[in-house]
């Protein structure tokens, strides 16, 4: 059965840091690009950010240079390093695989973003 559990969210001041993390189990995880995704209030979910098991990565041009994903093959995590965040990063944030436009798994519950002064 794979599971999917992030943490490491919070409540942070604007131009704050965060750094997520998700524990993948059930899969053979380092053959599996691996996706950070948002849901921020009344929108549809987004992926912000990916990393394939050769460690390219992609970002949204909106978190460019403020976000960071890593992955540790080792360990079955994916983290999200996030700094000068803003208040337009308020979301829920998840991990998943992608498979086209939608994701490979079950969603986990995911970790609350919130940036506010």
């Amino acid at each position: 059965q794979v599971q999917l559990v992030e943490s490491g969210g919070g409540s942070v001041q604007p131009g704050g840091s965060l750094r997520l993390s998700c524990a993948a189990s059930g899969i053979i995880f380092s053959i599996h690009t691996m996706a950070w995704y948002r849901q921020a209030p009344g929108k549809q979910r987004e992926l912000v950010a990916s990393i394939i098991s050769g460690d390219r990565t992609n970002y949204i041009d909106s978190v460019k240079g403020r976000f960071t994903i890593s992955r540790d093959n080792a360990k079955n995590t994916v983290y999200l390093q996030m700094n000068s965040l803003k208040p337009e990063d308020t979301a829920v944030y998840y991990c998943n695989v992608p498979s086209g436009v939608r994701a490979l798994f079950t969603w986990g519950q995911g970790t609350l973003v919130t940036v506010s002064s």
